[in-house]
């Protein structure tokens, strides 16, 4: 990826990019360029315009299907019951009462003990 970003960059520099050229980019940023991929990309590329090609990626992209688009969401609420009565049992849902546990004070996080 990196041989092709630096054959990008110096066409938008307005070079027409050579084996040296995309090498000493790479190695300025600190890479290694492999010389086999520099050199395919150049055969690859020979003959064709970079602005063209970008073009044409972009109508590809245009028919990809990135996901997206949301979940649609949970449905809204539930339809209520004919009768009436299953709304006051719903409401009547058992509440759980939670007990604190004494820990002992081996939660006090800042050590002050009760004085608050």
């Amino acid at each position: 990826m990196n041989v092709v970003a630096s054959y990008l960059l110096l066409k938008l520099g307005g070079k027409d990019p050579s084996a040296d050229d995309i090498t000493s980019v790479i190695a300025s940023a600190g890479g290694e360029a492999d010389a086999a991929q520099v050199e395919l990309l150049l055969k690859e590329m020979e003959g064709k315009d970079v602005e063209e090609l970008l073009k044409d990626g972009k109508e590809k992209l245009k028919s990809v299907s990135m996901g997206g688009g949301g979940g649609g969401g949970g449905g809204g609420a539930a339809p209520a019951a004919a009768g009436g009565d299953a709304a006051p049992a719903a409401a009547k849902k058992e509440e759980k009462e939670e007990e604190e546990a004494d820990l002992g004070g081996a939660m006090d996080m800042f050590g002050g003990g009760d004085g608050y």
